[in-house]
Formats: structure tokens, sequence, C-alpha cells
């Protein structure tokens, strides 16, 4: 069983605990266990660094004034993924990812190609 600090109490508590049994804080989204509940730190709101208000597509119906929000993107965070997606793009950033998914099928098939190189010189 994973275990979670709550951002309350900070008493350990199940990683799926949509509330907290001690303090009574909400955790989760309810009727989705696996649907995040991020909280804003103090008495900021959460739009002011999420992505959707930035883009104006946040149809949450706490927006602009949410300081719990299960559409929570924070911008920041996105800038560095679409600038790591970015850097990656092109012909040799796709090979890269290709053959870091697929490590096990290129050893398979450089085992293939020696075992074939062998044979053929060997014949």
């Amino acid at each position: 069983m994973a275990t979670l600090s709550c951002p309350r109490c900070h008493t350990l508590i199940d990683s799926q605990a949509i509330t907290c049994p001690y303090c009574r804080i909400t955790l989760k989204a309810y009727g989705h266990p696996g649907i995040p509940l991020h909280r804003s730190a103090g008495n900021d709101y959460l739009c002011e660094t999420c992505v959707y208000h930035q883009d104006n597509s946040c149809n949450f119906p706490q927006h602009p004034h949410a300081q719990d929000c299960t559409l929570y993107q924070n911008l920041e965070e996105s800038k560095v993924k679409l600038e790591y997606y970015t850097n990656n793009i092109g012909l040799s950033g796709n090979i890269k990812n290709w053959v870091k998914r697929h490590q096990g099928l290129v050893l398979v098939l450089g085992l293939l190609f020696v075992c074939l190189l062998i044979a053929l010189f060997t014949s």
C-alpha cells in the first residue's frame, strides 16, 4: 500500500484516499480517486499560474479564483515540457526516441545481424 503525507496535518495516509481520515481535507476529485486535487499555497489562486487561464480556455466553475482544482496545469512545467519536445523534433530526435522505447528489439536485431555476418563469412 503506497502512502503519502496529508498536506494539512502531515499524517501518513493511503495514496488512494479521497479525503484524509484525520483532518477530513479533500485530497482527490470525488468519484475519481486517480485524479489529483491541486491546492494553492496560502491565499494565492491557482489560476494565476495555470495554462488554461493563460490561453483563456478554463471552464472550471471557480475560475479565476480557484484555490483547489482538478484541471490545473502549471504554466512553467508546461513550458519546460514544450522546450524538451521542441529540442527533440526532427529525424535524429525521432530516431533517438524510437531506439530508447525499443531497446530490446534493437538488441535482438543487432544480434541477428551479427549472426548473419558470421554465417556469411564462415561459409
